[in-house]
């Protein structure tokens, strides 16, 4: 009997544990499954990951990345290219509004929802925030060595001032 009550007060201690490592954000982000690694497209062609796209104001990517501080904040929607992503989850991408143009990289917001592997090339609609932040040497680095992102303005310490997007919601359609 006493075995069994010691189980019982152990099961119920972890999961008091789990919980508050849990409330405090210290649990690791959620780890994608091979179904959201792949691409696996519905009947009208199109990927949805994350949240359904909303009715958030259509912005031109490009006029965005002349001016990121006036829309910093603000939900939007914007549409362009997957230039590349991340190879090991589909974590982020880099989106831009042409092959040729300057890109920005986004992030799925919360680590909540992954995009297909080989996502490069495909149109994507992508709902989110934009921010403008400085990205410290060892972030720079981690994505420089992830996956061969590019920083065109990188710092003399290492460090880069990045526009970023997170997004809540993407749509991917092949080109």
């Amino acid at each position: 009997m006493k075995k069994i009550l010691s189980l019982i007060i152990f099961s119920l201690f972890l999961a008091g544990a789990g919980f508050a490592q849990e409330k405090t954000g210290e649990m690791s982000h959620k780890k994608p499954t091979d179904a959201d690694k792949a691409a696996s497209f519905d009947a009208n062609g199109k990927i949805k990951r994350g949240e359904m796209l909303g009715s958030a104001k259509i912005v031109s990517l490009a006029k965005a990345l002349k001016k990121p501080n006036k829309y910093a904040g603000k939900t939007v929607l914007v549409e362009g290219i997957i230039i590349r992503s991340c190879k090991m989850e589909g974590c982020w991408m880099e989106l831009a509004p042409n092959k040729d143009a300057k890109s920005v990289r986004v992030k799925m917001k919360d680590h909540a929802f992954f995009i297909p592997l080989d996502a490069a090339g495909m149109q994507a609609k992508v709902e989110g925030k934009f921010s403008v932040k400085t990205l410290s040497k060892a972030e720079v680095d981690h994505l420089i060595n992830e996956d061969g992102a590019k920083f065109d303005n990188r710092n003399t310490d290492g460090t880069v001032t990045e526009i970023a997007f997170e997004a809540t919601g993407v749509e991917l359609t092949k080109k």
